[in-house]
C-alpha cells in the first residue's frame, strides 16, 4: 500500500473526508515554498498536491499559470522539485504527496529515472493531466510497477462510454473535475457534483475527490460531504500571490481544512 492507500483507510476508519491542498513547487521561490509545504500537516491537510512548473499548463487558469511563471523565474526545476520532496520528507514520512503536472518534463528527463528518482524522493502518486488512458504505457504502467499511484481525472463531459476507460488502471483516488474549463474558473454547486460523484461511484471503489471551484471553508464543508474529499489549489495559490507570509497562507490553510473535515 501506499501512503495514500493508507491515509484513506485512516479516515475511513476515523469517519472524516479528505482534505487535499495544492501548491505549486518554488512559488513564489523555493525556500518560502518549502515553508509553506512543511507546515501543511499541521494546517490540517490530509494529502499535498504538489506542482510541477512547466511553460504550458493548458489545463490550468490565470492563478496557476502565474504560480508556475514565478516558480520557473526563481529557477525552479523537475531536479529542484524533487529535491523539495526530499526535504520535506527529513521531517514527515507519512503525509501523502501527489505530483501533479504535465508530461513533457517528465518525458525530458527520462521516464524511468524519474520514476525511480520521484520514488526515492519521497512522491506517492502522480496526476499528469495530458496523459489519457490511450497512452497508459507511456508513464500509467511503468509508474504502476514502481509502486507509484496514477491518478486519473474525470469531468462533467466523462460520459458513460468514457469512464470505463478513465478508471481503468487508475488507483490511490479518482480526482473529479468539478466544473468545465479551467482551474479558478467559477464555483463548484453541489447539485451539479452530487449526481456525478454518485455515477463514478457506482463504477469504483476508489475514493472521489473533488476539485476546481473550492475556495471557501463553507464551500469545502458542502461538497466535502457528498464526496470523500475535496481539493483546493487555486484560492490557496491567490494567498501566496498575495505575498501573504507563510504563516498567514497556513491559517488560511486550516480554515479550509476544518471546513472539509467538519462535513458528514
Amino acid at each position: 500500500m501506499t501512503r495514500i492507500d493508507l491515509k484513506f483507510a485512516q479516515l475511513k476508519k476515523s469517519g472524516r473526508k479528505a482534505f487535499v491542498a495544492y501548491v505549486m513547487a518554488g512559488d513564489p521561490n523555493y525556500e518560502q515554498c518549502l515553508r509553506v509545504v512543511e507546515g501543511l500537516p499541521l494546517a490540517g491537510v490530509d494529502i499535498i498536491e504538489l506542482g510541477l512548473p512547466f511553460t504550458d499548463p493548458m489545463a490550468d487558469g490565470p492563478t496557476i499559470q502565474l504560480a508556475g511563471r514565478r516558480a520557473l523565474s526563481a529557477g525552479m526545476t523537475l531536479k529542484k522539485t524533487l529535491q523539495m520532496v526530499r526535504d520535506f520528507r527529513v521531517k514527515d514520512d507519512s503525509t501523502p504527496i501527489v505530483l501533479m503536472g504535465y508530461y513533457n518534463p517528465i518525458y525530458s528527463h527520462g521516464v524511468n529515472k524519474f520514476l525511480e528518482e520521484a520514488k526515492s524522493a519521497g512522491i506517492d502518486g502522480m496526476i499528469v493531466v495530458d496523459l489519457p488512458p490511450e497512452e497508459d504505457d507511456e508513464l500509467c504502467i511503468p509508474a504502476q510497477k514502481a509502486g507509484l499511484n496514477f491518478i486519473r481525472l474525470a469531468t462533467p463531459t466523462t460520459d458513460s462510454n468514457r469512464l470505463p476507460k478513465v478508471l481503468t488502471n487508475t488507483s490511490g483516488f479518482v480526482y473529479y473535475v468539478s466544473i468545465n474549463g479551467i482551474t479558478g474558473a467559477a464555483a463548484a454547486k453541489p447539485e451539479d457534483v452530487a449526481p456525478e460523484v454518485a455515477r463514478i461511484k457506482s463504477s469504483t471503489d476508489l475514493p472521489i475527490i473533488v476539485g476546481f471551484g473550492i475556495n471557501t471553508p463553507e464551500n469545502a464543508r458542502t461538497i466535502a460531504s457528498i464526496a470523500d474529499g475535496v481539493v483546493v489549489g487555486s484560492a490557496i495559490v491567490n494567498q501566496i500571490a498575495e505575498g501573504k507570509s507563510s504563516e498567514k497562507v497556513l491559517e488560511f490553510v486550516k480554515s479550509l481544512s476544518d471546513g472539509a473535515h467538519s462535513a458528514i
